[in-house]
């Protein structure tokens, strides 16, 4: 009875999205969906899953540079898949972090450290966003928004106008707290 109990938990997220896709298209049509596949060519198809796989490796090579950091070996390979299946979890599953947490619990076990394995996770992650935040600050300082001109010249005034400071502030902070994590763990 157990195994069989297991194997309807497993289906039922599926069977409960089928279910849920079919109300949809039973209520709303199928026209915008198949208006929106329409809408896809090939080429974009493409430059968007070349994209994804980049970001993807990169992010996964990120995590590995900070794993040995903390002297933690992490084969390129096996990062790149618990990165996909973390992305998934992350997408699937409310919250938007069970995949990250299941990605840290699961690599700290196979190397026997929990500890380090989430430490990894978390300061990776966190140099990921310090990097976005620069990137969008120094976006935002080259290229006005339709947001920034909606809340008044005075403030994208203000932000062009310190936007240099700013990007060398973020920098910096972001270089430091670098170097900060690096000699922490070095000194452990």
């Amino acid at each position: 009875m157990p195994r069989m109990l297991r194997t309807v938990r497993t289906h039922l997220g599926t069977l409960a999205g089928a279910c849920l896709l079919a109300v949809l298209v039973w209520r709303l049509g199928n026209g915008a969906f198949l208006d929106g596949l329409r809408g896809i060519d090939a080429a974009v198809l493409l430059a968007s899953l070349g994209l994804g796989l980049l970001t993807t490796v990169l992010s996964a090579w990120r995590w590995r540079l900070v794993s040995r950091a903390l002297d933690v070996e992490l084969p390129l390979g096996g990062a790149v898949a618990s990165y996909y299946r973390a992305l998934f979890l992350n997408a699937a599953l409310p919250g938007g972090v069970l995949g990250d947490v299941h990605r840290a619990v699961r690599h700290g076990k196979d190397v026997g450290d929990v500890g380090r394995g989430v430490r990894a996770v978390v300061l990776e992650r966190t140099a990921g966003q310090a990097v976005l935040a620069t990137v969008a600050v120094a976006v935002l300082a080259v290229r006005p928004t339709p947001a920034l001109a909606e809340a008044g010249h005075a403030l994208h005034h203000a932000v062009t106008e310190s936007a240099a400071g700013a990007i060398v502030a973020a920098a910096v902070l972001c270089g430091l707290a670098a170097v900060a994590a690096v000699r922490l763990v070095r000194l452990r």
